[in-house]
Formats: structure tokens, sequence, C-alpha cells
């Protein structure tokens, strides 16, 4: 398989250095930088990150801060979610769309004050449109990419680990919620939320600095907790129904189409750019949308297309994310379907590159 070349225009992290030494085997490209997809293999990992704790550089989760009078418009604005209700504080999951309603990224958003937001973003040059947004209304807000750098800890034991060099204040935070702590005399954002079911945390590790002693001092605490290097895992991600931006959903697809319409408040989210498309969408409701969807037969391949799905010879939907799930014993995969075939049992052909599986919708996801 051809390597990627590294180059300026491919980012290090500030925790690239421990990544490395930790034998990562794999790339993803995001964001411009690079992202670990395995370390010893991704059922080996997966099964470490549900028994144990990992450490995972997700650096590759930018920031678009937004700082000023008017940071707080311009965040409602970019989503249907209403924000009048959110403290400082809190982090929220906004679906951001444009004007035609269409998914532009899917992050979590950071009140850090009411003059000052951070936009944790997945896989997309969201910095452009806010800055194109900001300047076009005239916005009196200064919108930038900060030089925070995200790191996860996830698993069953990561709140032990997390407390073991942060102090226990740290059991305090609640889902979704985070608190600033110190380290090494810079203060740090760090919540309970992370991109797995395992439960952990997020440290948003601000400059480049303190980056590998905060890695060294996470291995160096949890090593009775048998603390290993990892990433966001492919078969876990499938198994929990967490989506992924550009793989299951695009700008062709509204919220309510990726199931996200419960995180819409269309109704008062006044400001949203996308606001008027979506109320159509809300009021007529989407002919398609995302669905749970077992696949029947041996393990599939890695899902680098998307993979047709036919009912009663028709294409209905495709597959957009598939693994197979040791713990379920079945290829547990993520699909768009028609709204004529998504309830629950429906019995479903799908086109593997390995050829036609039978499959069945499921009404919900594994974990």
């Amino acid at each position: 398989m051809a390597v990627i070349s590294p180059s300026r225009r491919l980012r290090r992290t500030p925790f690239s250095d421990g990544v490395e030494a930790a034998g990562v085997k794999s790339y993803t490209v995001y964001n411009r930088m690079l992202l670990p997809t395995m370390f010893e293999s991704v059922q080996a990992d997966y099964r470490h990150l549900k028994d144990h704790v990992q450490v995972w550089d997700v650096s590759v989760e930018r920031q678009v801060e937004l700082r000023g009078p008017d940071a707080t418009r311009l965040m409602q604005m970019l989503t249907p979610r209403d924000l009048r209700r959110m403290l400082p504080g809190q982090c929220y999951y906004v679906p951001i769309v444009d004007e035609t309603g269409g998914m532009l990224n899917d992050p979590v958003a950071v009140k850090l004050s009411e003059d000052r937001w951070w936009i944790s973003i997945a896989d997309s040059d969201l910095l452009l449109w806010v800055k194109g947004i900001a300047n076009g209304y005239r916005l009196d807000v200064l919108v930038d990419e900060p030089d925070i750098s995200p790191l996860g800890v996830q698993g069953p034991k990561a709140e032990e680990l997390v407390a073991r060099v942060f102090g226990d204040r740290v059991r305090d935070i609640r889902f979704f919620r985070f608190d600033m702590f110190q380290y090494e005399g810079r203060d740090l954002a760090i919540a309970r939320s992370g991109y797995s079911k395992q439960g952990g945390f997020e440290i948003y590790v601000d400059g480049t600095e303190i980056g590998m002693p905060l890695w060294n001092e996470l291995f160096a605490a949890g090593e009775d907790l048998n603390v290993r290097a990892g990433c966001p895992n492919a078969i876990e991600r499938v198994e929990g129904g967490l989506l992924s931006y550009g793989n299951d959903m695009t700008d062709d697809n509204t919220p309510h189409e990726c199931g996200l319409g419960r995180f819409c408040d269309t109704q008062t989210a006044i400001g949203c750019i996308g606001r008027d498309a979506l109320l159509r969408v809300a009021k007529e409701g989407p002919v398609q949308q995302i669905r749970p969807i077992a696949i029947d037969g041996d393990a599939v391949p890695a899902c680098d297309r998307a993979w047709p799905i036919f009912g009663n010879g028709k294409k209905v939907g495709q597959v957009t994310s598939a693994a197979w799930s040791p713990d379920f014993g079945t290829n547990v995969s993520i699909g768009m379907i028609r709204m004529t075939h998504w309830e629950p049992g429906t019995r479903l052909e799908v086109e593997t590159p390995e050829g036609m599986r039978g499959a069945t919708v499921q009404d919900a996801f594994w974990l």
C-alpha cells in the first residue's frame, strides 16, 4: 500500500512523538493532520478500549474560536439548536447547516463565556464558512483557529486515570460539561465527553509545549490501569451509532435525515441561516434517514465507499460504515434508507465488494 509523504501541510500534533513511540500502525488524514486509526489491530484496540483505558491524540478536532460581542449571535446563526439557555461550562452537540439546511459539520460547541466559544469540529473547512458569515454580516467578532489540541482519555478506567493527574474534582464533571484545571501554569478545559460510548474525558491542551509532558504523566499514572495509546475505533463507533461527517453524512443531508432532529429547535432558533429550509423539512418529514443495519454472514471488508442497499430489487439506500462486531457476533453498519424500507425488521440486500448480502434493519444501535 502507498504511504503518505510528510510535509508541513500535513501538520504534526503536540503528541505525535508519543503516538509514534507507542507503535502506531496506521493513520488517516483529518483536517490536514494525522489521526491514528490503529495501534495493535482494530480488533485488539477495540477489546482494550472496552476493558481498560486509552489515551487518544485527537488534535485533529480543531477549534474554531468565536470571540467578541457578537460571538453568541454568530454561534446561533450557524446551528438550528436553540442556544439561549446554554450556560458557560456546558458543551452542546450542534448540527451546523448551510442556507439549504444541509449539514456542514456536527461539532461540539464549548461555551467558555458569553462572548467566547470554541467549536470543536469534525473533518471539514468550517473555519472558512464561519469567517464568511461573520464578515458578510459585519459582525463584531474575531473568528480564528486557536492553538488548542484535544487529548482524549477513554474507557471504563478513564475517570480514575484523569483524577490521578488532575485531582478528584474531575469526578464532579457531568456529561457534556467542562471545568478548568491548572497544569504546568496553563488553564486547561477538561470535558466529560469523547468519540466513544465507553465514557471518558477530553483535555483541551493549550499550546504545544505541555503536550508530551502531559502525555507522559498520564502513562506513568496509569501503568497499573493497563493504559495504552489508542484512537477512535471503527468497530465501537458503529456499534454506538456515532456518526462520521463525510462518511455517514454530507452537505446533501439534513439533520433530520441524520437522525439529529432532536438537536434542532427550528421554531425557536431565531437567526439560524438554514432555519427556513429546515422548517419545511420538519413539517414534511424526511424521506430517508440513518438506520442501524445488521449484515448477514462472515466479516465484511472495510467500507471505503458507499454500498448500495436494495429492497425488492430496487435501490433504497446505502451503507456508509460497516464492521464485524466481536461482541455482537454480526456485521454492524450505519445506512441511509428510504422511508419505505426503514422499519425495524425489514429485510434488505446490501451490495458489498464481495457480493450481495442479506441484511436487517435494527430498532436501535448496539450500544
